[in-house]
């Protein structure tokens, strides 16, 4: 039976824990406020940004889920398959796969010196199991809030620009908003303390209804505050499906990253159950210029086919809307 994201937390249960004092190492590394670049100090830089490609494309940890899960990868082997395997040189982390190293300064710097070693940037971690930021409990909102800063440290000590996390609450559609702004105000308050940014992706329950979320990040009122709309995550419940192109249209204007979720593809490489050129052009349209991750979850073929046939279909869109705009 296929195991998604969200369902492989949820059995797992598993739950981060400290190793090591952080806070010391953080003081002096540099890490990017967000995914946008800054003007061009000169011309050279102005002729390189001019001829760069409009979004770069990096890989989810997801992807290679089963991989990892079955122990034939490891989270560090993960940095040197994305650029050795896949010619990608940027990287999604997902916490549950080094849940207990979040303050392993020595595992952390391991991570550091490989994605050194390949050229690879480390873009964002997905943060699930810390608690939920919507809980109507405010003890235990409070510390889904305090469980997400040892992955605030990690994502600086790596030179991420956000951490992922989730808008899970309970109650009404107004109840369920309310609580979860205000948890991720809190918790994009302290993100700012540390130039990372904290967003929200359509994953699951009223988060995959674009219209809730939007109308919650506003509400959050933090510009360190944003969404990762993901290509795929737009089931409500058993039945309720949101539209995902209307989802990604609406949630990208609020977008920090930018999640292409895939399944299964046609004989002519294109997605079969999505319009890639349609929800890319949602992206361009937004004026979204960062990273776009590869987050592959089908079944029918194994994960590198998978990954490969995400990236060039991304890759062939990317030319199309490039030669259009």
């Amino acid at each position: 039976m296929p195991v998604n994201r969200r369902e492989f937390v949820r059995r797992a249960g598993i739950s981060a824990f400290a190793v090591t004092g952080l806070s010391s190492t953080l003081a002096g590394v540099a890490c990017r406020a967000d995914e946008g670049g800054t003007v061009p100090a000169d011309d050279a830089v102005a002729t390189a940004a001019a001829a760069a490609p409009w979004f770069r494309i990096s890989l989810a940890e997801w992807s290679l889920h089963r991989a990892l899960i079955a122990g034939e990868m490891t989270n560090l082997d993960f940095i040197t398959e994305a650029r050795r395997t896949y010619g990608i040189d940027g990287v999604e982390y997902v916490n549950v796969f080094f849940a207990d190293r979040a303050r392993d300064t020595a595992y952390l710097q391991e991570m550091r010196t490989r994605c050194d070693g390949e050229g690879v940037e480390s873009v964002l971690i997905m943060c699930d199991n810390e608690g939920r930021l919507g809980d109507p409990d405010d003890a235990a909102r409070t510390l889904a809030v305090e469980n997400h800063l040892k992955w605030i440290e990690a994502a600086v000590f790596l030179g991420c620009h956000s951490i992922r996390v989730n808008a899970a609450s309970e109650g009404s559609w107004e109840e369920q908003s309310a609580l979860a702004a205000d948890g991720l105000h809190r918790l994009a308050g302290i993100g700012d303390e540390h130039s990372i940014n904290v967003i929200v992706e359509n994953h699951g329950g009223l988060s995959s209804n674009a219209a809730w979320l939007t109308e919650t990040i506003r509400r959050g009122d933090h510009p360190r505050l944003g969404t990762l709309p993901d290509f795929g995550n737009f089931r409500i419940a058993d039945g309720d499906w949101y539209d995902i192109y209307q989802g990604v249209e609406e949630l990208m204007p609020l977008a920090k990253a930018v999640s292409a979720k895939s399944h299964d593809f046609d004989a002519d490489g294109n997605e079969s159950a999505k319009d890639y050129l349609r929800l890319l052009s949602s992206v361009r349209d937004a004026g979204y210029r960062g990273w776009v991750g590869i987050e592959y979850e089908g079944e029918n073929a194994p994960e590198p086919d998978g990954i490969r046939a995400t990236k060039a279909l991304l890759e062939r869109v990317r030319t199309e809307l490039a030669a259009g705009a």
